[in-house]
């Protein structure tokens, strides 16, 4: 019986009653598990950052790049802290950094999704909007007030630009998605490609330019009910046909 492909899922550190934690919300992993993947979670100790996290990667089929309510440290990309930004995470930022050339080198797919597609730009040397509401022709792309179906229920347009890998998994090129986030992509990473806006110019999804596997990051959620919306179906949909042809012609373990 085939096992199903191994997918990391980058971790969040937190304080969970009072204990330091590494943690991943479920609906990231039961996303995952319902495309037919095996999510695992991947710690982001200062020890597993700082080893040679090759062999590590080399056994995935898949990594994952999650949302969170941290943000990106702002120094990484040369800004001083604005006050709406509050929360960090450095030990994610460091293993994010240190991954995503590592598994971009080994042709692990991968797929970003909100920190997760701001971290990817970081990680090409992009910068960040710490606060799009107060950026001048910005819309406010935060969650509404509310329960849990109202903050995920699709809020704004989206432009698919044509051309580009995003399109070729949804053939139509105007769609609605859910907006959680605060910051956004001020000045895209070299070697990234814009695959789609929001309807006041922000982009709100990149893919590596000559990445030969699947490398697409999203500003969106599409781990929400994925099933019941046919871009986030299709994203994850091709991330997990990625992930299978990797198991099946997976490359050696470094040396």
């Amino acid at each position: 019986m085939q096992t199903r492909p191994l997918v990391g899922v980058i971790a969040c550190r937190r304080e969970v009653e009072g204990h330091p934690a590494h943690m991943v919300t479920d609906k990231y992993l039961s996303a995952l598990r319902e495309y037919g993947l095996e999510p695992v979670v991947l710690p982001v100790w200062e020890s597993v950052v700082g080893a040679d996290i090759k062999p590590l990667l080399a056994r995935l089929d898949g990594l994952v790049l999650t949302g969170s309510y941290t943000n990106v440290v702002p120094q990484r990309y040369g800004a001083e802290r604005e006050p709406e930004n509050t929360r960090d995470d450095p030990s994610r930022d460091a293993a994010a950094m240190a991954w995503v050339p590592v598994a971009l080198d080994l042709g692990v797919p991968l797929l970003g999704i909100c920190r997760g597609f701001q971290e990817l730009n970081v990680a090409f040397g992009g910068s960040l909007y710490q606060a799009v509401q107060k950026q001048p022709g910005r819309l406010d792309h935060r969650e509404p007030a509310g329960d849990r179906e109202t903050q995920y229920a699709p809020s704004h347009d989206l432009e698919i630009l044509p051309g580009g890998r995003l399109a070729a998994l949804h053939p139509e090129r105007h769609t609605r998605v859910n907006s959680l986030h605060q910051q956004g992509i001020e000045r895209l990473g070299a070697g990234l490609t814009a695959e789609a806006v929001a309807p006041d110019g922000l982009i709100e999804a990149i893919s590596v330019t000559d990445a030969p596997a699947f490398t697409l990051a999203v500003q969106w959620h599409p781990e929400w009910r994925p099933r019941e919306h046919s871009l986030y179906d299709a994203l994850f949909t091709a991330f997990a046909q990625a992930c299978k042809q990797r198991q099946a012609s997976p490359s050696s373990l470094p040396a």
